[in-house]
């Protein structure tokens, strides 16, 4: 509230002395979007440090006039080193985009996101309780909530999420895992809803979205795969060659025939697959020659008539 009232002042007062047509206000720049998202939000912050000069700077002259109480824990990191290094915030980015999340215990989470919902599956791993099933399930959805949230801010994850718990049979024991999920969301600047434990075991939640996911911003969709998040088998793509040849042999009088596709399908269709086009071969009555293309990816190929 006091950063928006005091940006309306310099906005009202910028208007009188601008010529018509002039820029008066424009949205922050990212180091001052995140003093206001992230630090304005009341956190516990240690220290900022900053290894721009001319940012630290700015983040000084902006906290001194909107968040003045932060001014003294703002820090110009002068060092050799990156400062990502120093922190090593590009691996912990890079596990913000996979799909897998370790738990300390041996546990992890299973992240999948879609454009309908975020899905968040909680397994054991590894991790073996000291007396009973019941234990290690418990403390690893107990765990998982922690995980999780840090996770939802990290990726910055909205909408609906849908979260899998391990099934617990104590009445007890969910009312916990749920209480630790709504305790560690309080820090969460977004706003979340959780509902209770469904009668398949899962529980359902929304969070506001703020801006795109992490994912979203510094990922595009797989050529390969076109986002399914898998592809075609070499198999598959050898029968799917072979329904295409019957085809062209049938509309058109070639040769010869020339197959172009990648390593991987032109060396099964010359070992396993071998057998079945010389049945093609002699069904078709014409021979069938491969070649490989490099920068062909498995599911593709082309047939070239001769």
């Amino acid at each position: 509230m006091r950063f928006l009232h005091t940006s309306w002042a310099e906005i009202q007062e910028r208007s009188k002395t601008k010529k018509p047509g002039s820029l008066i206000h424009e949205d922050l720049r990212l180091v001052m979007r995140t003093m206001r998202d992230q630090v304005g939000m009341g956190l516990d912050i240690e220290k900022i440090r900053i290894d721009s000069r001319e940012n630290y700077e700015k983040v000084v002259k902006f906290s001194s006039k909107f968040i003045p109480e932060i001014e003294p824990k703002i820090e110009y990191y002068p060092g050799k080193r990156p400062i990502f290094d120093l922190y090593g915030i590009d691996d912990e980015i890079q596990k913000a985009l996979n799909r897998k999340v370790e738990l300390k215990s041996g546990g992890y989470l299973i992240i999948d996101q879609t454009e309908a919902m975020t899905t968040i599956d909680v397994n054991t791993g590894a991790f073996v309780g000291h007396r009973n099933l019941e234990e290690t399930i418990f403390k690893t959805n107990l765990e998982a909530t922690q995980a999780i949230v840090r996770q939802l801010r990290l990726r910055n994850l909205g909408g609906i999420i849908i979260i899998d718990f391990i099934d617990m049979l104590d009445v007890d024991h969910r009312g916990q895992v749920i209480a630790a999920l709504e305790k560690a969301l309080e820090l969460d600047r977004a706003k979340s809803q959780i509902s209770e434990v469904s009668e398949l075991g899962l529980v359902e939640m929304t969070r506001k979205r703020t801006r795109e996911s992490l994912e979203h911003v510094m990922c595009e969709t797989c050529p390969t795969c076109n986002g399914r998040g898998s592809i075609q088998t070499a198999e598959t793509v050898c029968y799917e060659i072979f329904r295409e040849l019957i085809r062209e042999a049938r509309q058109f009088d070639a040769q010869k025939y020339l197959i172009l596709a990648s390593q991987e399908v032109v060396d099964l269709l010359l070992d396993e697959e071998s057998t079945s086009v010389a049945e093609l071969e002699e069904f078709i009555g014409k021979p069938i020659n491969f070649q490989v293309e490099a920068m062909y990816t498995q599911e593709q190929y082309d047939v070239v008539l001769m």
